[in-house]
């Protein structure tokens, strides 16, 4: 057997994974279009054509609705912004519950606390990582408003379930859909099952503009806050006959025109991009499925699973060596990957001290919910013992290095009694 690259032996992979490029002659050439136009952003902020954003923007969100079937898109900067937008479209308020994973990009967690909402963790599925209804439905109180469900590492989380909980508590469901842009449930796309989908067009994303973000929604009301809370809204509510003005106040969360240019170029490849990153991890999957105390992701059927993150579980019982150590083994042969992803949403100081906005601690002060002890047993143990994370979307990878990556896991995995020793 070759000797571990920890131990002195030569690592399977010699040179550092190249990074995936998704730009090229279209998004140059839509760029350079803008530029000569003079107009790299169509927003005002008051009353007015103006006020939905320049042609590119809606010739974008056009694109994007009919892509995925939705009948309103309103862009942001950021999927951040959507979601903020997001929340404060449904109506939260301070003292409102949220039910939201604690497994995924802080954002998702963030978004109540801009209105004074208050985040109420509910612990994940073990196989595709995505919020347990269960755990959801014990979590509903009279004070929850909304639940934000996160499609995590591109696989659908139970989003039909989880509508009809919603609805039938008459609450709002927002899907983060940051990491599914192509994923769906039973047909049924990522982002357009729940009342409002956020997608992310941040850079390291399957669809990419740099910066950016999506909202998609079937609510003619909804679509219509969301535009508001994007530009200034306060200045268009008298001029929109919009009677509930709550949370429409001043934010400039808008999509330049350069941004859009760049995502019109890059919706068309979308299939491509995705299907590469599927391509590859099928193969990890089925390269390394036989290994003992190694899980590959699962994919639920009928489900699509777009690969943002292609995350085996480790069983150290099973396998006789730590994660750890297994990991760093791992690294050292060349395969670049992550440990455990993030701890969980609610160990972060804000929540342990109770303290978001301002010197009281606001919103905390309207509630009696603490963030303390083992609030989610699953999520913790995956982060702590099980978890480990390849990005494909971070990656040129060729069929000849896929394989040299599933040879360094198979690798590392064959020599690991060395590890103990």
């Amino acid at each position: 057997m070759a000797k571990l690259a920890l131990l002195g032996g030569d690592p399977v992979i010699a040179e550092a994974l190249p990074p995936y490029q998704s730009m090229g002659e279209a998004e140059v050439a839509a760029v350079s279009d803008v530029v000569r136009s003079g107009c790299l952003s169509g927003f005002y902020g008051s009353p007015g054509p103006e006020f939905l954003g320049g042609p590119k923007v809606r010739e974008f969100e056009d694109a994007w609705s009919e892509r995925f079937g939705a009948k309103y898109t309103v862009s942001v900067n950021s999927a951040s912004s959507g979601l903020m937008a997001a929340v404060g479209a449904v109506g939260v308020g301070p003292g409102d519950e949220v039910i939201v994973p604690p497994w995924t990009m802080s954002a998702t967690a963030m978004a109540p606390l801009m209105y004074g909402g208050i985040p109420v963790f509910a612990d994940i599925e073990d196989e595709t990582f995505c919020l347990d209804p269960s755990h959801v439905k014990a979590s509903i109180t009279s004070k929850t408003r909304a639940i934000i469900v996160v499609n995590l590492f591109g696989h659908p989380a139970r989003l039909a379930e989880l509508r009809q909980i919603a609805d039938d508590h008459n609450l709002f469901l927002i899907e983060d859909n940051a990491q599914a842009p192509l994923g769906h449930e039973n047909g049924k796309p990522c982002g357009t099952v729940g009342h409002i989908g956020v997608f992310s067009l941040n850079f390291h994303k399957h669809i990419h503009t740099g910066e950016g973000g999506m909202c998609t929604t079937n609510n003619d009301g909804l679509a219509k806050r969301l535009q508001l809370i994007r530009n200034h809204g306060e200045n268009t509510v008298e001029d929109w006959g919009i009677e509930d003005i709550t949370n429409i106040i001043g934010m400039n969360l808008r999509m330049s025109e350069l941004h859009a240019a760049v995502g019109i170029a890059q919706l068309g490849k979308a299939d491509a991009h995705i299907e590469s990153r599927e391509k590859l991890a099928a193969a990890l999957t089925e390269g390394t499925k036989d290994l003992e105390g190694w899980t590959p992701p699962v994919v639920r059927n009928g489900c699509r699973h777009n690969y943002y993150v292609w995350l085996p579980k480790f069983n150290e019982d099973i396998a006789g060596v730590s994660r750890d150590l297994f990991c760093k083994a791992l690294a050292a042969e060349g395969f670049l990957h992550g440990v455990g992803y993030l701890p969980p949403l609610y160990t972060l100081p804000l929540f342990q001290k109770r303290q978001a906005i301002g010197r009281e601690g606001f919103p905390f002060t309207l509630t009696d919910r603490s963030y303390q002890g083992s609030l989610c047993p699953v999520t913790e143990r995956l982060h702590a013992k099980e978890a480990i994370v390849f990005e494909p979307c971070a990656f040129a990878v060729t069929d000849e290095t896929t394989d040299l990556l599933i040879n360094a896991v198979r690798k590392v995995h064959d020599n690991r009694a060395e590890l103990k020793s």
